[in-house]
């Protein structure tokens, strides 16, 4: 068999073959042996009808029927011959490798042209590439910047504000040593004036002792003294009894008490005595209270006050009590 290749630059065909009239019998014969087969199958499946026999009984007859005739025996079935075994297959044809088309011819312009957009596109994707990479940096520079700012800051306001606390403690600590000094000496003034005022007392108490022992009799001073201002008497005497805290109610007596009061010539009391009880002993505190809360005491119109002085309190004549 010869086989006729396609001219060059033609399509590849497949060489016609010889060989019809040896398939079409092969295939004929195929298709005998598989009709042989079929009609053994069924011959081969197919049996004879098994006979069935009944036999009838009469009960007036008492004879016994005579016995059925035995079948003859059935000839044994010649066994079917075996098929002959079919032809083995041809061989397979083996075709012809196909031709490979030559790839078409490239243009150089396009070739080129690609070449130069795919440079373009590498270009510009670096380009971008670097661009993020510039943005992403200058990003990272300006939150470290802001960062660094920020603490800055931070530093700067706790270093005021440790300054504030200082300056506030060191200004409380003068505040607090400017008072204790303010206090010391105001103790120091007070305690002062209150050896000034002990030293004129001490002193007017010396003269007036000295006076007495000095002077004449009592009687001989009564009628040398001078008559007191009845106006003067008047005013340290309401002035004491605007002090005096004490009820009176219902009674029908008036007791008095006598009280002689020494003073300084600024009016201070010194000394405060009971010369004449009333008989209630709470009335009596109420008016010595009363005589040492009313220091100082009125003075004279010309400035002047009386050493000693005796005052007699009714308890009727007290503010707000029925005569």
């Amino acid at each position: 068999m010869t086989m006729k290749h396609a001219t060059a630059g033609g399509p590849y065909r497949v060489p016609k073959s010889d060989d019809r009239w040896r398939s079409a019998g092969l295939a004929a014969a195929v298709h005998v042996g598989l009709l042989f087969f079929l009609w053994v199958g069924v011959r081969w499946q197919n049996t004879e009808p098994v006979a069935v026999e009944a036999e009838v009984w009469d009960m007036t007859v008492q004879t016994a029927a005579p016995p059925a005739p035995t079948p003859p025996p059935q000839e044994a079935q010649p066994e079917p011959e075996p098929a002959p075994p079919p032809p083995p297959p041809p061989p397979p044809k083996v075709a012809a490798p196909p031709v490979e088309a030559p790839p078409p011819a490239v243009d150089p312009d396009i070739a080129l042209q690609k070449r130069k957009a795919k440079e373009k596109a590498e270009k510009e994707r670096v380009a971008e590439e670097k661009r993020e990479a510039k943005l992403k940096q200058q990003e990272e520079e300006d939150k470290a910047k802001k960062l660094a700012d920020k603490k800055a800051k931070e530093l700067e306001q706790k270093k005021l504000d440790e300054k504030k606390l200082a300056e506030e403690k060191a200004k409380d600590e003068k505040s607090k040593e400017e008072k204790k000094q303010a206090d010391k000496l105001a103790k120091a003034k007070a305690e002062a004036e209150q050896k000034k005022l002990d030293k004129q007392r001490a002193a007017e108490i010396a003269r007036i002792t000295g006076a007495a022992g000095a002077g004449t009799t009592g009687t001989a001073a009564k009628a040398t003294a001078p008559r007191l201002d009845s106006g003067y008497v008047a005013a340290i005497t309401a002035k004491i009894k605007s002090n005096i805290a004490y009820s009176v109610g219902d009674t029908a007596s008036n007791p008095r008490a006598e009280f002689k009061i020494e003073q300084l010539p600024t009016g201070e009391i010194i000394s405060v005595r009971k010369i004449k009880s009333s008989g209630v002993p709470a009335y009596d505190l109420a008016v010595e209270n009363a005589i040492a809360k009313s220091s100082p005491l009125p003075k004279k119109k010309d400035g002047s006050v009386e050493r000693e002085i005796t005052a007699g309190f009714n308890m009727k004549d007290l503010p707000g009590n029925p005569p």
